[in-house]
């Protein structure tokens, strides 16, 4: 798309008489006198600026600010020819019907994301868009032809590489916790996935792998946002990743982040949004016909249950999991889904027995879920954890406290809030046993670690 050139910054320029290296030396002084230092524009900023480049926040500003004092007159942004962008405030939360407004609204969240945008930090979980988008992925039509007519070409190696940084990024952030690399995958979308989508030219058949690779990265950025337990920001990204599943029409991604909704729901003690969400992800991997997906979407259909109070409705769908589990072959699904093992099925298991005050099921699923890839260093913190809460509703007090001071040693190594919240549960789960000497004991042994 070409621009428009910038003819009110040329005329400001040369009623103020700058030279353009002139105006950008001037820019950096001023963002570093304002609380905005490392600014490196130079002539050739000025250059894409006339040529009709909107410069990022919160240069426009301060452009002002120079021009006013040079001229002795203020000077708007409007006058600069660089109109304030109105971000609305909904924004991630639509479900857009076209392609065209998809992409729009997505690298418009992750520009804002990037930018830091309070009203992004500060949003709140919203039953009624997740229902929203759920609905619209269950009922609107494959996308037509997802394509871009930009100067780009888009290539395999661009969308190789996009799967590399996924790949890279997920495995960092099960070790580490999401705190230690969620920025840098907001980065990387904002200034590598961006351009493909709004700048490149690409056809049918590149568009949809391009939606997916966009997709299963804003799902993992989405995810990191859940972990640290920003739950708007986190619900905007995952409805974002399933519109950009839909341009791609692929069924199995969709079911995947619709599971991912259905999880965070759980989480936020919504078990019956929880359940719309994990019958939707049902019907996308029935469509699909990936055994591993409905075993996944069943078993959180499960907790939803559990959740809900309805053991015998939570036993009905444990058996349905059971059965799509026993009946996969890994080797005809996406590698995306190899996280979903025997270890992950029984974890899922044990919590629905300790929302449901199961101890003796819970230990049992607990220690399966145990025998896990030594990688998913922040789901074993997560297992341990069930696993002393099932020995304390068993009364093996001891060795619940031997469980508790591994999950809380772990947590102390990773940067995830959920981490910390779970930490937080053991220790309420311990509180009536406070004055037992394994409990004093524990509490004394991971002083440090509460304190951190």
């Amino acid at each position: 798309m070409e621009r428009e050139p910038n003819r009110l910054l040329q005329q400001l320029i040369a009623e103020a008489g700058f030279s353009h290296k002139g105006l950008a030396r001037r820019l950096n002084d001023l963002g570093a006198a304002r609380g905005t230092p490392g600014l490196k524009y130079d002539h050739s900023s000025v250059l894409r600026w006339l040529g009709g480049q909107r410069p990022r926040d919160p240069v426009p500003c301060l452009l002002t600010e120079i021009f006013a004092l040079r001229l002795g007159r203020p000077v708007s942004s409007e006058d600069l020819g660089m109109p304030a962008v109105i971000t609305p405030l909904d924004l991630g939360q639509e479900f857009t019907h076209t392609w065209q407004e998809g992409v729009a609204t997505v690298t418009a969240l992750w520009r804002a994301d990037v930018e830091r945008r309070r009203f992004l930090i500060d949003s709140t979980f919203a039953i009624g868009a997740g229902s929203v988008g759920a609905v619209r992925w269950l009922t609107s039509p494959s996308e037509g032809r997802p394509s871009g007519t930009g100067t780009r070409r888009v290539g395999r190696a661009d969308i190789a590489a996009i799967h590399e940084v996924t790949r890279s990024f997920g495995e960092l952030d099960n070790r580490f916790g999401s705190g230690r690399v969620r920025s840098s995958v907001v980065k990387y979308l904002d200034t590598a996935v961006s351009p493909l989508l709004k700048d490149g030219t690409y056809g049918e058949s590149t568009g949809r792998q391009l939606a997916a690779a966009a997709a299963e990265l804003t799902r993992l950025a989405g995810w990191m946002a859940y972990d640290m337990e920003q739950h708007g920001l986190a619900q905007r990204y995952l409805i974002q990743a399933l519109r950009l599943a839909r341009g791609a029409d692929d069924q199995t991604l969709g079911g995947e982040i619709l599971a991912g909704m259905a999880h965070q729901a759980i989480y936020m003690g919504q078990p019956a949004h929880a359940l719309d969400l994990a019958r939707a992800a049902q019907m996308a991997a029935r469509t699909a016909g990936v055994k591993t997906l409905l075993a996944s979407a069943h078993v959180l259909e499960a907790h939803a249950h559990a959740g809900l109070g309805d053991p015998r409705a939570c036993g009905h769908s444990l058996h349905e999991a059971e059965c799509a589990f026993d009946a996969r072959n890994p080797a005809e699904e996406p590698p995306w889904l190899s996280y979903f093992d025997e270890a992950y099925l029984s974890a899922k298991f044990a919590h629905c027995f300790r929302d449901l005050g199961e101890g003796e099921r819970v230990v049992r699923q607990a220690r399966r879920s145990l025998d896990m890839d030594s990688r998913y260093v922040r789901g074993r913190m997560f297992n341990l954890s069930l696993l002393a809460a099932g020995l304390l509703q068993c009364g093996e007090l001891e060795e619940a406290c031997s469980a508790a001071g591994h999950a809380l040693t772990l947590a102390a190594e990773l940067q995830s809030v959920r981490s910390r919240s779970y930490a937080a549960d053991l220790r309420r789960r311990l509180e009536p046993y406070k004055n037992e000497r394994a409990v004093a004991a524990l509490r004394e042994r991971t002083r440090e670690l509460t304190a951190v």
